[in-house]
């Protein structure tokens, strides 16, 4: 089966992996498209389910045999992609890929499957609301934050480059319109 793409982006804490989360609650028929990356694994996440964690070593060897749809470098020896055994494997399920991507994985895969794919950015309410909801997470070192607010106004720049944004200011209304546009694109028959 060639099923459909759902592709959520977002700059880092606008909220895109809970609303992708939610996405998955909701019984349709999407399954969730794991990355691989190459930065260490946070304390409660688990190899396989959050993400294939490899070593920069083993990530590079699959880019070399052709392994990934889209990587890329997203900090200094930070590398994250979709494999491509992660798409069939899904497809195989007779369901849809779900992505929880960065904005630059987003615009590449969205270059890559066209109609057949809808891609949704998650836009914060403002860079001092991401900048407070990093924070926030208590996870996150000062250094850190700076990277990723930094990194969040380049990505802001993408935005139009989506078929869709949803500004997420109130976390359940932007739940519902993500998940009304994807319930609209999964029943049109043209995409």
């Amino acid at each position: 089966m060639d099923g459909k793409l759902i592709i959520v982006s977002a700059p880092s804490g606008a909220g895109k992996t809970t609303i992708v989360k939610r996405m998955l609650e909701r019984g349709l028929p999407l399954e969730f498209s794991i990355s691989a990356c190459s930065r260490s694994k946070r304390e409660n996440e688990i190899n396989g389910k959050d993400y294939y964690f490899l070593s920069v070593q083993d990530f590079k060897q699959k880019i070399e045999n052709n392994e990934f749809i889209e990587w890329e470098e997203v900090y200094a020896g930070n590398f994250y992609g979709t494999l491509k055994s992660e798409i069939n494997r899904i497809w195989q399920n007779e369901k849809h890929v779900l992505f929880d991507v960065d904005v630059q994985g987003g615009v590449n895969l969205k270059n890559k499957f066209n109609e057949q794919s809808l891609s949704v950015f998650i836009k914060p309410p403002g860079i001092d609301e991401l900048e407070k909801r990093l924070r926030g997470r208590g996870t996150e070192t000062e250094e850190s934050i700076r990277k990723r607010v930094d990194k969040a106004n380049h990505e802001m720049d993408f935005m139009l480059k989506f078929d869709k944004v949803v500004v997420n200011d109130d976390l359940e209304n932007a739940i519902e319109e993500v998940s009304n546009y994807i319930l609209e694109f999964l029943n049109d028959e043209k995409a």
